[in-house]
């Protein structure tokens, strides 16, 4: 009698035991998706692919602007001017986007807008994107930069999160402070900021092709 209450003990201990195993697993998993939910990359939105459809239609608009598609090209020469020609200075993308040999970027595009007409606008940083991730805008249709945009393999390794912050970047504001004789974005910038960020935290998806 003795050694089948000791059977009943042990068992209803390791029954317990299991118990509060499961248990604390449990609430380590709740807490462990808190956690990640804490960390998201961009804050819970709902989904509405009209919206967001129609917020990348704002944004294609400036994107295919000269003032952002003129150093985007689909060669490795950028483009310049209203009319978006090959840049007369014939300069080269290079393996990092800054120009070859002496024929920097930077020679010319100089920390500040040089002053006088047409001449060149400035930032200390002036580049196109490097030879690995070209980032091609012209000739895309807006499905198809809508695709490349949100693809880390062809969009600087950026997540949503990145990208949302990509529109404060330093150069992609150049484009509305331009210099004499080009003329801005057909938005401001706040509002291409709205429109990128609605399109993004709102399922980010790409209008029909």
């Amino acid at each position: 009698m003795k050694n089948t209450n000791n059977k009943i003990a042990s068992r209803v201990t390791i029954v317990a035991l299991l118990s509060v195993s499961a248990l604390a697993m449990a609430f380590s998993f709740n807490n462990d998706k808190t956690k990640v939910s804490e960390y998201s990359p961009i804050k819970e939105v709902k989904k509405d692919s009209v919206a967001s459809v129609k917020a990348f239609q704002k944004v294609y608009t400036v994107l295919m602007s000269p003032r952002c598609m003129n150093c985007h090209p689909i060669g490795d020469v950028p483009l310049q001017g209203e009319d978006s020609h090959i840049h007369q200075m014939m300069p080269q993308r290079g393996k990092d986007g800054k120009g070859i040999y002496a024929m920097k970027c930077t020679n010319c595009h100089q920390p500040e807008n040089t002053p006088g007409l047409h001449m060149p606008p400035g930032h200390p940083d002036w580049h196109l994107p490097p030879a690995d991730m070209k980032m091609v805008f012209e000739g895309k249709t807006a499905h198809e930069l809508a695709k490349q945009l949100i693809d880390p393999s062809q969009n600087g390794h950026k997540d949503l999160k990145k990208l949302i912050e990509h529109a404060d970047d330093g150069l992609v504001k150049t484009g509305w402070n331009p210099g004499e004789g080009l003329k801005k974005p057909p938005l401001s910038h706040k509002e291409f900021k709205k429109a990128w960020i609605e399109w993004i935290e709102k399922g980010a998806y790409a209008p029909a092709p």
